[in-house]
């Protein structure tokens, strides 16, 4: 190899290497707590192995390569699905090397059967392995009467014995012994559950048909032209034909080595089990059995999609009369199994069906359904600026009506315009060509596009950046790439497409020159990578609008492709001065390898900011102030919703031993009986939370959602009057007392009775355990009793009812508590009683909503913030916050606003200016913007209601800058985009007027002078064909 050649290779190889570090998503993936950086690993790993399979094919052992695969796999399912994404490339590598002139049939042929390996892989191993094991269980179990795992473990048992015999058959091959190797292949196959898809009878019968084609494609003979040894006179080889198997002996023993590597490295879930069975404090699914770990690999708590074949987000469930009842059309699924509760230590083992995955059956079904969560209608309606769709007749119980549902066209365009160009080619552009800012979109102009760089693009594809707000100028995310990755890899795909090879052959004796189109091959073994680990997962996870976050990382395969065609786009800048402009040599393959190298440069140079993490400690100490929230005495509970909100809370307590007396309830969580369990156990130094409810009463396809029907209320009270000894012996002494409704009706035996027949709930109180509680008295009375209002609500599920146990068991003597970003919709009516202490709204049996009670515990809070909370040092000049981050910081920024208010209100203006100085200290305005989202005008009004007139003229101007930015930006936009950010530009007219009102408190000049300025912009606003904002209609 020449020395032109080795940098050329070595320039190619780290260009692409580098430009992959570089990139947005890998980069993200890597600084992340998450498993996508890891997966990342697999990929790589798997696709080298091939090519060194590839480098060695010819040689005896070659095949322990595709075994190493195998293994490599099987760990990969460990950690994510994604890896299997590779198969299809994989396949391609192995077609191509055994068929050198490989045509278009073949090649198809090939991906066709590697979409199979995927398919078997993905629905065959991962849930068959489950399912086949569970059939054991329940056999040795429920019909032997064995203790539970008995069956799990005969299961592992003969498993492993079969593939192992396979193996050994196979691997001694003979004539003899064909039929053994066959059957222990089909039995190894079986086992390992491949071929039983479905559930029940259906993948009996499934599992049955395809494991008979098996055997007969086993047995399958065809003739073949064998050599049987050279003629010694002529040397010529001689040949005759023989009858041989379809499938070799090799090919079943490689087959067979795979299976046992996949499984193998697919027992890495034995861990999770294992550490189930500990009753660890955070134990997501809690998968103890073969069961329970189905539904965790399953993840049957995201639900399902359709896909090919199913409803739209209009569509209507069919509906069956029953009677004089109309109800709906359900499709029975595979049953759910749990464990039995046992009566007596005698009783044996068993499992039972608690419920079924029962699916709905729509009326009205379209191919390819791309617009389908009802959930999500009008996003869908906003995205494609109105559907107007088909009516379909649909039948309501004997009652016609039409349905609009969406056209196949509009339905396209949806796929094509959100889920490819939006979620897909976006994200793309992101690591390849620029991207606008780190903060989330939504097809907004301002937020998460891609950009070039160049002016002239980006002004004509969002409107003039220079006149973007500062904020948005200045955020660390803002990354140009000026296209140089994206053409880089675009001139490697090509070459590589188009690159041939010339060898010498010859033929009829006369030595001639061959062109081989080596590059096609080699192109469509990337491109199904590109495209296998990128667009088909966009088919595949057929996304909705208003995602909770930015999924780039789950095409971070795709862009490990791309990254590979940017390395080959150094060879072919290389390879075109030399063919096309005849410059060639080691300096200029030099020269090519140091300009290219600028490119990673370059990405490196705009990324670094945005993914450095070091110096920010805001998710622990953020975390950490939640619990510091809470009273420090009486193990008090704190419910949470959403990730962000309870996993820093579960990494304080189970890394930094902080708030470890607390008990952090997810209300997500708390819909499952398997998070209840975990909620009844004592965890760190804080006792099980006071749920009394035996476990049949919430297993599983129990009290899922009760019902709210207040009529029945009347006929209660009726039955009080007319016979009250039998009606308190019946529903207790007071018929709308919380505990007497849980027992009596929601627990009761009689299924007829789980209703809350009443939309007003009432607690008793013991004003001796409300006094010694430690919470603040929001009125100078402790009532009788806490009123808790249902009204609005048809049902309440079974987090709800859990959350109200607690709430009746806990007398007082423990401190209730939910996280100030806990939606309203997630705690019933309980605000109404709320008294926020910190990050977190106490539950109190006060009403706190009404004229002179008091909701805020100013005092506990400022206590709190000056000697408890921390805040990740956000004082550090130049750190990293992302958007999710940043929103913590604007809580805490407000809350501070909040609290210096309140303490004003309360005649302690010192207090109060110890905390406005806080809040400039810790969250300081060149990391975290003054902006009115942030609290900033609550903090002007702070620093001028303690007499800080400068201070508060400094607010007022940067609340005021930010907002005129933001509309002086909407207002450049064009007519298009300018219409759809009529919302936006009504806000900050809005958040204008009342930096208005504040500014009056600084000077009569200054109201005076921003009232004009709003004014003309608000002309401008309205000449342009803005609406009206809703308070001035």
């Amino acid at each position: 190899m020449t020395t032109s050649k080795l940098i050329a290779i070595e320039a190619s190889g780290m260009v692409g290497a580098l430009i992959y570090t570089f990139s947005d998503t890998f980069w993200f993936s890597a600084v992340e707590g998450e498993v996508y950086a890891f997966s990342s690993a697999f990929t790589a790993v798997v696709f080298w192995l091939i090519l060194k399979w590839e480098d060695h094919a010819d040689e005896p052992h070659s095949d322990r390569w595709l075994v190493l695969i195998a293994y490599m796999t099987g760990l990969s399912i460990g950690v994510h699905l994604l890896n299997l994404l590779c198969i299809p490339a994989i396949v391609l590598v192995y077609y191509y090397k055994k068929v050198p002139h490989a045509n278009l049939k073949g090649s198809l042929m090939a991906l066709f059967l590697s979409f199979l390996v995927v398919v078997a892989v993905l629905y065959g191993v991962v849930p068959g392995i489950i399912t086949v094991g569970g059939w054991f269980e329940l056999f040795f179990v429920n019909t032997l009467g064995c203790p539970f795992n008995t069956g799990e473990i005969v299961y592992i048992i003969c498993l492993v014995a079969s593939v192992i015999w396979g193996i050994y058959e196979t691997y001694n091959a003979s004539e003899k012994n064909e039929k053994k190797q066959n059957i222990a292949f089909v039995l190894g196959f079986g086992m390992l559950g491949i071929p039983f898809f479905g559930y029940g009878w259906s993948a009996v019968i499934t599992g049955i048909i395809i494991l008979a084609i098996l055997w007969f494609v086993l047995n399958y003979k065809r003739k073949k032209e064998v050599v049987t040894g050279v003629d010694q006179a002529t040397g010529i080889e001689k040949k005759k034909m023989q009858l041989l198997p379809l499938i070799s002996a090799r090919i079943k023993n490689t087959a067979l080595l795979c299976m046992l590597m996949l499984m193998i490295g697919y027992s890495s879930y034995a861990l999770i089990v294992i550490r189930s069975s500990a009753n660890p404090p955070m134990d997501q699914n809690s998968p103890e059995d073969i069961f329970t770990l189905g539904s965790y690999l399953s993840r049957d708590q995201y639900g399902d999609t359709p896909l090919l074949y199913g409803q739209a987000y209009t569509s209507q469930v069919a509906l069956e009369a029953d009677g004089n009842m109309c109800k709906p059309v359900t499709k029975e699924g595979a049953p759910v199994y749990q464990r039995k509760e046992k009566a007596s230590a005698d009783e044996k083992d068993s499992y039972f069906v608690v419920s079924h995955k029962n699916k709905y059956v729509y009326a009205q079904n379209m191919l390819f359904p791309r617009m389908h969560s009802s959930a999500h209608a009008q996003a869908y309606e906003d995205w494609m600026g109105g559907v107007e769709g088909n009516e379909v007749p649909y039948d309501r119980c004997g009652e016609n009506m039409m349905v609009k549902v969406p056209t196949q066209m509009e339905n396209i365009r949806f796929f094509l315009s959100y889920q490819c160009n939006f979620m897909y080619w976006r994200y793309f552009m992101w690591n390849f060509a620029g991207r606008q800012n780190d903060i989330q979109g939504n097809g907004e102009p301002e937020h998460g596009n891609w950009i070039t760089g160049f002016p002239f693009i980006d002004n004509a594809l969002y409107g003039d950046q220079s006149k973007m707000p500062d904020d948005l100028k200045a955020n660390k995310g803002h990354n140009v790439f000026y296209c140089m990755p994206l053409i880089l890899g675009l001139i490697g795909l090509f070459w590589q497409a188009w690159y041939t090879r010339k060898r010498k052959v010859i033929k009829n004796g006369v030595e001639t020159e061959e062109i081989l189109p080596v590059g096609i091959q080699q192109f469509w073994v990337v491109f199904f990578l590109f495209f296998m680990t990128g667009l088909a997962i966009v088919l595949y996870l057929n996304q909705t609008p208003m995602q909770p976050r930015e999924r780039d990382y789950a095409y971070a395969g795709s862009f490990y492709a791309y990254a590979i065609w940017c390395g080959l786009g150094v060879l072919a800048i290389i390879d075109l001065l030399k063919q096309k402009m005849k410059i060639s040599g080691t300096a200029v393959t030099a020269i090519v390898a140091v300009v290219t190298l600028l490119v990673p440069i370059q990405m490196a140079s705009q990324t670094w900011d945005d993914h450095d993490r070091s110096g920010r400690y805001t998710c622990r100490d953020f975390g950490q102030n939640y619990l510091m929230s809470l009273q420090e005495k009486g193990n008090p509970i704190i419910f949470t919703n959403g990730d962000n909100d309870t996993f820093p809370l579960w990494y304080n307590q189970e890394v930094e031993g902080v708030g470890t007396d607390a008990r952090v309830c997810n209300l997500s969580y708390l819909q499952t009986d398997w998070y209840i369990d975990q909620m009844m156990r004592p965890a760190y130094n804080s006792p099980s939370v006071p749920i009394t409810w035996p476990r049949l009463d919430f297993c599983s396809g129990t009290n899922e959602y009760v019902s709210v029907q207040p009529e029945a209320k009347q006929q209660i009270l009726d039955f009080y009057k007319q016979d009250p000894v039998n009606a308190k012996k019946q529903f207790g002494d007071e018929p709308f007392e919380l505990k007497n409704i849980l027992k009596y009706w929601v627990r009761s035996k009689n299924p007829d009775m789980h209703v809350i027949p009443t939309d007003t709930l009432y607690v008793t109180i013991d004003k001796e355990a409300v006094k010694k509680s430690g919470m603040m008295m929001a009125s100078d009375t402790i009532p009788d009793k806490m009123v808790i209002s249902l009204a609005g609500k048809n049902a309440l599920y079974k987090g709800d009812l859990m959350m109200l146990e607690m709430l009746s068991q806990c007398n007082w003597t423990r401190p209730i508590y939910v996280a100030l970003t806990v939606g309203q919709e997630n705690y019933m009516n309980l605000g109404d009683n709320f008294v926020q202490e910190g990050l977190a709204n106490r539950i109190t049996p006060f009403t706190t909503n009404k004229p002179g009670a008091k909701n805020f515990d100013a005092e506990k809070t400022y206590h709190n913030i000056m000697t408890r909370f921390k805040f990740g040092n956000l004082k550090q000049k130049g750190l990293y916050i992302d958007e999710t981050t940043m929103r913590m910081c604007y809580t805490h920024r407000r809350l501070l606003a909040q609290t210096a208010l309140q303490l004003i209100a309360d005649g302690k203006n010192q207090k109060a200016i110890n905390i406005l100085k806080k809040a400039d200290v810790e969250i300081p305005a060149y990391n975290v913007t003054l902006d009115y989202m942030s609290g900033g005008l609550d903090m002007a009004r702070g620093w001028l209601l303690t007499g800080q007139k400068a201070k508060g003229k400094e607010y007022v101007e940067a609340v005021w800058k930010n907002a005129h930015q933001y509309l002086d930006y909407y207002l450049s936009l064009t007519n298009d985009r300018f219409l759809q950010s009529q919302n936006d530009c009504i806000r900050q007219i809005m958040i204008m007027q009342s930096v208005c009102d504040v500014a009056g408190m600084v000077s009569p000049q200054l109201q005076k002078s921003y009232e004009k300025q709003l004014n003309a912009l608000y002309t401008l606003y309205r000449g342009r064909g803005g609406s009206m904002p809703q308070g001035n209609q």
